[in-house]
């Protein structure tokens, strides 16, 4: 286990497909798709870097260079802006502006898993403990749920796993953590479930797309065979750590919008659009019209 007490970078997997959301991603990644103004991919790497998270890594494929592009300065925009004078638009752009060095990018090859994504991202994370952010989860919030994982970690310097509530009917669908002794910010995991044969759950909390990992995890996933569809996951690999080292679990309370999904994505966007005041009262009224329609 590292002896740092600091999470300073973050992989963030992209490398996926998304076809549930053809056509539309035959061109554009579905990483790039807007939740009004911002990609998803924004709202994962806005909730690392309020979570203090230095370096950001991610893990792409074929046909995602989109990503990288979207993270790099555009000359020609940045000059055409300054010449026109269009001040609030250059803010905006400073903004999301990442530092120069902060960003790295590494390829999967194959679409071999979730666990091998990770493990794609062994040398630039190197010997320390990471946070693994899954951008279709887009989180909403006052209080980051990175933010509360990070104060988490630095109480017990463990594994920990972000976790939410789940009605008992559909722990199926998920991952799910089996609850151990509470802790001030958290608790202890004592067990984690891949989709549970209904009634079996050991908890109602399922494990929601965030996660602050030891470098060990690297080596296990290395050795890791491919698990269920096929491919090398990860919660295998973390099963196997949980023998040797802890893990601890921090209860997300506000909203996850799962964006890999086509209703998740049209809730994302309409919960976002009743927080801007600009948008707020014209999209109550046309959700009104058409639900009386």
């Amino acid at each position: 286990m590292s002896s740092t007490n600091r999470v300073r970078k973050a992989v963030f997997p992209v490398a996926g497909l998304g076809t549930r959301f053809l056509p539309a991603t035959k061109a554009v990644p579905k990483e790039m798709l807007t939740i009004l103004d911002k990609p998803v991919i924004q709202y994962a790497v806005d909730e690392a870097r309020a979570a203090g998270i230095e370096h950001f890594i991610f893990v792409t494929g074929r046909n995602k260079g989109v990503i990288e592009d979207h993270f790099d300065l555009q000359y020609e925009l940045q000059d055409t802006l300054e010449k026109r004078n269009k001040k609030e638009a250059l803010e905006v752009l400073a903004k999301y502006q990442p530092t120069a060095g902060t960003t790295s990018f590494t390829r999967q090859q194959a679409p071999l898993g979730l666990g091998h994504a990770v493990w794609c991202a062994r040398d630039l994370v190197g010997n320390e403990p990471f946070a693994l952010l899954l951008p279709d989860m887009v989180m909403k919030d006052d209080k980051g749920c990175l933010s509360g994982m990070v104060e988490l970690f630095q109480e017990t310097a463990g594994n920990i796993i972000a976790t939410e509530e789940v009605a008992w009917e559909d722990t199926h669908k998920y991952g799910v953590v089996e609850r151990g002794k509470n802790l001030d910010m958290g608790f202890e995991i004592t067990g984690m479930v891949e989709k549970p044969e209904p009634g079996t759950a050991p908890s109602n909390l399922f494990i929601n797309g965030r996660y602050i990992l030891q470098p060990e995890i690297f080596s296990l996933l290395e050795k890791q065979g491919p698990g269920a569809g096929n491919e090398i996951q990860l919660t295998d690999s973390m099963l196997t750590l949980a023998k040797s080292q802890p893990f601890f679990g921090y209860q997300f309370t506000g909203n996850t919008y799962d964006c890999g999904s086509r209703e998740g994505f049209i809730k994302a966007n309409m919960a976002f659009a009743m927080d801007d005041p600009e948008l707020a009262k014209e999209i109550a009224n046309e959700l009104s019209r058409l639900i009386e329609k």
